[in-house]
């Protein structure tokens, strides 16, 4: 079985989403370009983790390479859009790749299926990789992967926070997410106020 490597370099969208509601949503992410969509699921901690890994690359970049970095800007908050339908999924995401490519001053995110039990997230130059190719990776796994500038980047990083923190607020007593429904909290030794 052959992999497939889903390349937008540079994708004319790529965002965070979900679909469902709090407490049952199921998070995304999205590349679109070329008349091609690719949606890839993958866990919350993730989409968090990603874009506080981004936030560090860029400021890696900005300090070891003299980078422009954008502030947030009113175009980064723009896109509240819902991701574009029909939402199918390519593949479960189980580890991240992260690299800034000096030459090009754009950061390359690859997210790779699942194929063992741990998910993590990589940091590196892409300079560093310069002996792999990266169109021919380790294992027989599909991939998504994009290049981004760094103001598109940015705005990535904003619009993940804002998923992340869009699902059920947290009971200010244990911290867990309230459902509608009622929440046992173990604060009040299972028992409702």
């Amino acid at each position: 079985m052959t992999h497939q490597v889903h390349a937008f370099e540079p994708p004319e969208r790529f965002v965070a989403g979900t679909v469902g509601s709090p407490g049952e949503r199921t998070f995304f992410l999205q590349a679109r370009g070329g008349g091609r969509l690719v949606s890839v699921a993958l866990e919350k901690v993730q989409v968090s983790l990603l874009a506080e890994k981004l936030e560090e690359l860029l400021s890696e970049a900005q300090r070891r390479f003299g980078v422009d970095l954008p502030e947030t800007t009113t175009a980064a908050v723009g896109d509240n859009d819902p991701l574009d339908t029909p939402v199918d999924e390519e593949f479960r995401v189980g580890t991240l790749g992260l690299a800034f490519d000096v030459d090009t001053a754009t950061v390359v995110i690859e997210a790779i299926a699942v194929g063992e039990t741990e998910v993590e997230v990589e940091l590196g130059d892409a300079d560093d990789d310069e002996d792999e190719d990266p169109d021919e990776p380790d294992d027989d796994l599909d991939r998504l992967r994009v290049r981004l500038t760094p103001e598109a980047t940015r705005a990535f990083i904003e619009r993940a926070r804002r998923v992340v923190n869009a699902g059920r607020p947290p009971c200010p007593l244990c911290g867990q997410p309230l459902d509608p429904a009622g929440h046992l909290c173990p604060r009040h030794n299972g028992y409702h106020r």
